[in-house]
C-alpha cells in the first residue's frame, strides 16, 4: 500500500510539472519568441515575460508550498530554465537568476525572508538576481571579495563595488556576500538587498557579445544599511556549502536548452545538406545521445539534492562534472550547428550565429569552465572524493 501511495504521489508531481512546462511553452511562444531578436540585438529586457513565467509556476518549482511555491523540487526548476533557454539563452539565464534567489532564501533560516519576500519572488511578482559571482570566485581563490560589512545596531553596513550583477533593476531583489570587517576571524555574511536600500546604486557600464537583455549592472554600495531581517546567514560558510550544489546544478538547464536548440538547427540544415554534412565529425545522433545522457544525469542529481539523499563531496563532485559537461557540450553543439548550416549560418543575425555566441556564456558564467576544473583539482588535492 505504501508503494502505491508513493507511486501515486510521484505521478502527481510529474503531472504537475508537465502541466507547468506546457503552460510555460505557451507563454514562450506568445511572449518570448517574438522578441528574441530584439533581446539579442537591442538588449530588450523581457519584463512581462518574466512575470508570466512566475505566474505559471516556473520559478517556484523547488519552493515549499507554504512559501508560495509548488514544492516539487529542483528538477522542475531545471526543466523551466531548459525550456526558456532553448529559445533564448539570455532569458534562460535571468530565469536561472530568479530561481537561484529563491534557492538562497528557502535554504536560509531567516523566516522573515521566507514568509515575506520568497513568495513574491517565487510567483514572479518581484524580480530578483544573484550577486554571487564575485564571492564564489573569492571562495575558490580566484579574486578578492568586493564588499565589506560592519556590524551596527539592527543590522550591517555594506560598502564596495560589485561588478556585473544580472537580473537587477528598479525594485529587484538580489543576493550578495560580504566580508565581516569586525569579525575576530575571517568570516562572511550573505544578505538580500535591493536598489531601494539607501546608498545602493546601479550603473550599466558594460556591453556583451550576447546576454544583452539580462539587465546586468555594476552595483555600488556606499554605507548601505542592511537590516537583520534581510540577512541570509552570518557567518555564511556552512550556508554557502549547503546552497552550492543547487546553485551550480540549476545552471545546467541553460546548457540543456541551448544544446537542444542546436540539434534542431542541425536537423533543419540536414534537409538541404545532409549529403555533405555527413562528413562532419559531430553528427545529430552524437550530440543527441550526449544530451540525453547529460539530461538524465542532471535530473537524477536534482532529485538527490531535493531529497537531501547526500550533500557530501561525492554529490558536489558529480554536480561539478555535470556542469562541466554542460559547458563543453554547449560549445560542441553550437560549433556543429554552425558548420552544419554553412554559409547561411555565417550570415550576421542568423540563429546559429547567436547560438555560437550564447554557448560561450555557458562556459564563462560563474562558475566558469576553468573555475569548475579548478574546483575539481582542489577537491582531488585535498583528498575529497
Amino acid at each position: 500500500m505504501q508503494s502505491v501511495v508513493l507511486n501515486s504521489g510521484l505521478s502527481g508531481q510529474l503531472l504537475a510539472t508537465d502541466l507547468m512546462i506546457a503552460e510555460l511553452k505557451t507563454v514562450i511562444t506568445k511572449q518570448l519568441i517574438p522578441i528574441v531578436r530584439n533581446i539579442d540585438a537591442a538588449g530588450e529586457y523581457p519584463r512581462t515575460f518574466m512575470h508570466q513565467v512566475g505566474a505559471v509556476g516556473g520559478f517556484g518549482q523547488a519552493v515549499p508550498i507554504f512559501y508560495g511555491g509548488s514544492g516539487l523540487g529542483l528538477k522542475g526548476s531545471i526543466q523551466a530554465i531548459e525550456a526558456v533557454a532553448q529559445e533564448c539563452l539570455s532569458t534562460g539565464f535571468i530565469a536561472w537568476c530568479q530561481i537561484a534567489c529563491t534557492w538562497y532564501i528557502q535554504n536560509s533560516e531567516n523566516e522573515y525572508l521566507k514568509q515575506n519576500i520568497l513568495p513574491l519572488i517565487a510567483k514572479g511578482e518581484r524580480l530578483a538576481g544573484t550577486g554571487l559571482s564575485n564571492p564564489m570566485k573569492h571562495f575558490a581563490g580566484i579574486e578578492k571579495i568586493a564588499l565589506t560589512a560592519e556590524r551596527c545596531a539592527g543590522g550591517y553596513v555594506l560598502n564596495g563595488l560589485l561588478p556585473w550583477v544580472s537580473n537587477v533593476g528598479p525594485g529587484h531583489y538580489f543576493a550578495v556576500a560580504a566580508k565581516m570587517a569586525d569579525a575576530p576571524e575571517e568570516a562572511y555574511l550573505m544578505a538580500i538587498v535591493s536598489d531601494e536600500f539607501k546608498g545602493l546604486s546601479l550603473r550599466n557600464d558594460a556591453h556583451f557579445i550576447a546576454l544583452e537583455g539580462s539587465s546586468t549592472f555594476s552595483c555600488g554600495f556606499k554605507n548601505v544599511f542592511v537590516p537583520d531581517e534581510f540577512i541570509l546567514a552570518a557567518p555564511c560558510e556552512d550556508y554557502v556549502a549547503c546552497i552550492r550544489p543547487g546553485f551550480i546544478l540549476t545552471q545546467v538547464g541553460m546548457g540543456l536548452g541551448l544544446v537542444a536548440s542546436c540539434i534542431e538547427l542541425m536537423k533543419r540544415a540536414n534537409r538541404r545538406l545532409h549529403h555533405v554534412n555527413c562528413f562532419l565529425d559531430d553528427q545529430v545522433d552524437d550530440i543527441e545521445e550526449d544530451l540525453q545522457s547529460l539530461r538524465a544525469k542532471t535530473y537524477a542529481l536534482a532529485e538527490a539534492i531535493t531529497a537531501k539523499d547526500s550533500l557530501g563531496n561525492t554529490l558536489l563532485r558529480e554536480v561539478i562534472q555535470a556542469r562541466i559537461a554542460a559547458s563543453e557540450l554547449s560549445l560542441r553543439a553550437s560549433n556543429a550547428a554552425m558548420l552544419h548550416g554553412g554559409a547561411r549560418a555565417y550570415l550576421q543575425g542568423s540563429v546559429a550565429e547567436r547560438k555560437l555566441r550564447e554557448s560561450y556564456f555557458v562556459a564563462i558564467v560563474t562558475p566558469a569552465l576553468k573555475h569548475l576544473k579548478k574546483m575539481l583539482y582542489g577537491m582531488s588535492e585535498a583528498g575529497l572524493n
